[in-house]
């Protein structure tokens, strides 16, 4: 019986969400329960013996993948959302696209200064979404020991960008190419 890997689980639709795009869907390693909990294990294996405060995940899939993660560790899961998604008082940093600009949020009490931060998303392209979160961590004092992906598109500069910043990268595969973005290129 061969036993099959994480980048096993997660499947290419072409073509999505525009032509020439190839969409890494890990909706089918959430989808399968030996993949899902592959996936959470290996997250979580470089991590073995820290001590982490709080998890916070990126949206969206970040939160499925960050609760889990959450609850293997028994810490409590912060969400980093969209702009005006969160319901009390919040923190925002806005960030670079290629085409525009986001914001994320954290509410402004969801991480006490000192606390230890695991930083979890399905997917890193070009950082700059992972590098939004790391602002907002380390604005409310908090700091990041660990950023944690499923996926790594190398071509695309994220991981660069984040060793960069000083953050220890980790993640379960590898998507050579330029194209290959969960939300495109």
């Amino acid at each position: 019986m061969t036993h099959k890997s994480v980048r096993d689980y997660i499947r290419t639709i072409v073509d999505f969400p525009h032509e020439g795009i190839l969409f890494r869907d890990v909706t089918t390693l959430f989808a399968d329960p030996r993949g899902f909990r592959i996936a959470i294990d290996q997250l979580l294996a470089p991590y073995a013996g820290m001590r982490f405060d709080k998890v916070a995940g990126l949206e969206a899939r970040g939160f499925i993948l960050g609760g889990a993660v959450a609850h293997q560790l028994s810490t409590g899961f912060v969400p980093i959302r969209k702009k005006g998604k969160l319901p009390g008082r919040t923190i925002s940093v806005s960030y670079q696209l290629e085409y525009g600009e986001a914001v994320v949020e954290v509410h402004d009490d969801a991480i006490q200064a000192g606390e230890k931060v695991l930083l979890v998303d399905d997917l890193l392209a070009t950082g700059g979404t992972a590098e939004a979160g790391i602002k907002l961590i380390e604005q409310l004092g908090g700091q990041v020991v660990g950023c944690a992906f499923v996926v790594d598109l190398p071509d695309l500069g994220g991981r660069k960008r984040l060793e960069a910043m000083g953050m220890e990268v980790h993640a379960l595969c590898a998507f050579e190419g330029l194209c290959g973005a969960l939300t495109g290129c």
